[in-house]
């Protein structure tokens, strides 16, 4: 054996999940079979993201540092044969964003440990990762409260010569999840032509954009639930749930470099129709005690007058009392628009039925769903921030990534992460890293579309 046997680094009660404006502590152990000069042994603590147009390379082209500290614990001298401790403490910094692990960037952070040796011996080195936790409140998101609606209207020819339209609306009951709560999505759809169409689907898109030179984007179908079809000249109703299983937080506060989204994507097999709806996915749950009331946010009718009041006193006393301003009338509504191309994208929702909608009888108890289970791909996830799961740790409550393709059954959650004060405070499920040996090459960006959330 050489002379050192041991160099490890160990933190405090061995702790792994942090928060920003936490500190972080513990102890850098030497074991030496023989007496060992050196120069310095230096700890340093630093926290990074790095990002790439190349599927899983860490040949960074693009990186954002939040912290890099480094501490001497030994100065120079000589390491006596035996066993040797040396204590650390780092505190990091509260703009610090989540960790996070995709295919196309990581953010980082981690201690490492060095012996810095005379000249031509040779130097040591050691690290080990930690991660961070930010959790994302949706409470605190702004304009999140209400439904997240949207409406398209399709024309498609068939049978070469003849012509139809197909007018989708759908929404999703509420703008934020967490993991292992159930998005309500409801559709209607009126098929005004004489064909049938393909199956109906909804699915939980995640879209990760990587901000390289040119960005690159990793769009998922992370679950999919499917109907049945729409028959020739009916209008149906269908309404679905989603199960949301454990994903990233929507936002990186403090990462310019990777951004997050997910959208509830609405769509027919044929013709090819389709919208999108934005959503949140966080870790600290809505409550509807939180949610401001209409009266509160409403501006108040009595302030106005009081400030014209006021003004007028400054100016003149004797000046006569203006009668209140009328309220400014609201700017028209333009009808939508037909689109013509099924690569168009969505026009909001209209105030009211589009015209051609009328007259198509209600056909729900014609209408079967196709498949009521929730298909999950298994490796559609970018490594959430958390912690090192052991390999042989199997997944634990229904809600966790399914073995199998099939996901049905109850909402349960486990704690995703361990007590990062004694305590679990946040109930979601637990994230499992990815398999990535699946993972598609990147794509570009997919068309936007024009959703309407309303309160």
């Amino acid at each position: 054996m050489g002379k050192l046997q041991e160099f490890k680094i160990a933190f405090e009660k061995n702790k792994e999940v942090y928060s920003p404006g936490e500190s972080i502590s513990g102890t850098v152990t030497v074991k030496l079979g023989q007496p060992l000069q050196c120069k310095a042994i230096k700890v340093n603590c630093n926290g990074f993201c790095g990002i790439t147009n190349k599927f899983n390379d860490t040949a960074w082209t693009m990186e954002e540092q939040y912290f890099n500290s480094t501490i001497s614990v030994a100065d120079k001298g000589t390491l006596k044969e035996g066993m040797h401790t040396f204590p650390f403490k780092f505190l990091i910094p509260a703009t610090a964003p989540t960790s996070f692990e995709g295919i196309y960037g990581r953010i980082i952070y981690r201690v490492r440990a060095f012996i810095d040796t005379p000249r031509f011996s040779k130097d040591y080195t050691t690290e080990k990762a930690f991660f961070l936790l930010s959790l994302l409140n949706l409470n605190e998101v702004p304009d999140i409260w209400g439904t997240c609606s949207s409406a398209v209207t399709q024309q498609f020819t068939y049978m070469l010569m003849k012509t139809g339209t197909i007018v989708l609306r759908a929404q999703t009951h509420m703008k934020g999840y967490t993991p292992g709560e159930i998005i309500q999505v409801t559709a209607n759809i009126h098929n005004q032509s004489g064909k049938n169409t393909g199956n109906m689907a909804a699915s939980l898109i995640q879209r990760v954009t990587y901000e390289t030179k040119k960005p690159t984007h990793d769009v998922r179908i992370i679950a999919e639930v499917e109907g049945g079809v729409v028959k020739a000249g009916k209008e149906v109703e269908w309404k679905e749930q989603i199960i949301v299983p454990p994903l990233p937080q929507s936002s990186l506060a403090g990462c310019e470099l990777i951004k997050i989204e997910y959208f509830v994507k609405v769509c027919l097999k044929s013709p090819d129709v389709m919208l999108t709806l934005p959503i949140h996915i966080g870790n600290v749950a809505l409550d509807k005690k939180q949610r401001p009331s209409k009266k509160a946010s409403a501006p108040s009718t009595e302030d106005t007058p009081a400030s014209d009041s006021t003004l007028d006193t400054s100016i003149s006393a004797s000046s006569p009392t203006l009668p209140p301003r009328p309220a400014p009338k609201p700017a028209p509504r333009l009808a939508p628009r037909s689109r013509g191309s099924s690569h168009n994208s969505p026009s909001a929702p209209p105030a009211e039925y589009h015209p051609g909608a009328e007259g198509g009888a209600l056909m729900n108890e014609d209408f079967q769903n196709k498949r009521q289970s929730q298909l999950v791909s298994p490796n559609a996830f970018s490594y959430a921030p958390g912690l090192f799961f052991p390999q042989n740790q199997q997944p634990v409550g229904p809600a966790a990534a399914p073995n199998g393709p099939e996901f049905s059954g109850s909402t349960g959650t486990t704690s995703l992460y361990p007590s990062l004060n004694g305590t679990t405070s946040v109930a979601t499920p637990q994230i499992l890293p990815p398999d990535y040996s699946t993972s598609d090459y990147p794509k570009e960006a997919p068309p936007s579309y024009n959703a309407s959330c309303n309160t």
